[in-house]
């Protein structure tokens, strides 16, 4: 083979990897119970990402509501309404949602998608990122770590129909007592 042979099949490899990278699975119908531990003042949970196929997500933290607590996964299709705003450093629910969340409730997470490369350890990952397969990627995004509230906005608005047709929210819920 020439040259220009070699060279042609990199550039058409390259240009597929890199749409490769674009391809965004819709998110599953089905959905597995929030998975909670609550040890004193930390909770470990786990529940399906948004728009993945079988990715979980295992979050520890520290409450940040004094006296006891839950935690409450709200899921909503996009486009989604929500009423927080900032108080006391944190994202506070002011008004009770359609998805669960209620007055008084701690946004603690929410889904957030942003540009990277390929994840995983596979050959096709390994290509992609030599070949700049840059794709939306899905995180959890840390609420109540935000150095600003235009991060917390940004994260939430980064949750738009072209990378996803869910937002995933968890809330830390204070319990009478």
């Amino acid at each position: 083979m020439t040259a220009a042979v070699y060279t042609t099949l990199f550039l058409l490899l390259s240009v597929l990897l890199s749409s490769w990278g674009f391809h965004h699975a819709a998110a599953r119908n089905t959905r597995q119970p929030l998975s909670m531990a609550n040890n004193d003042d930390s909770f470990e949970i786990t529940f399906d990402m948004p728009g993945s196929q079988g990715m979980i997500a295992n979050l520890k933290m520290e409450s940040v509501v004094s006296g006891k607590s839950e935690l409450v996964e709200v899921r909503y299709n996009l486009p989604f309404g929500l009423d927080v705003s900032p108080k006391n450093g944190l994202a506070v629910c002011s008004k009770d949602g359609t998805g669960g969340e209620k007055v008084n409730d701690v946004l603690r997470f929410t889904s957030q998608w942003a540009l990277g490369l390929p994840r995983g350890d596979g050959l096709m990952t390994t290509a992609a990122s030599f070949a700049g397969g840059l794709a939306w990627q899905v995180s959890m995004f840390d609420v109540a770590k935000a150095n600003s509230w235009d991060q917390v906005v940004e994260a939430l608005t980064s949750n738009v129909p072209d990378r996803t047709d869910e937002v995933v929210l968890i809330f830390e819920r204070p319990l009478a007592e």
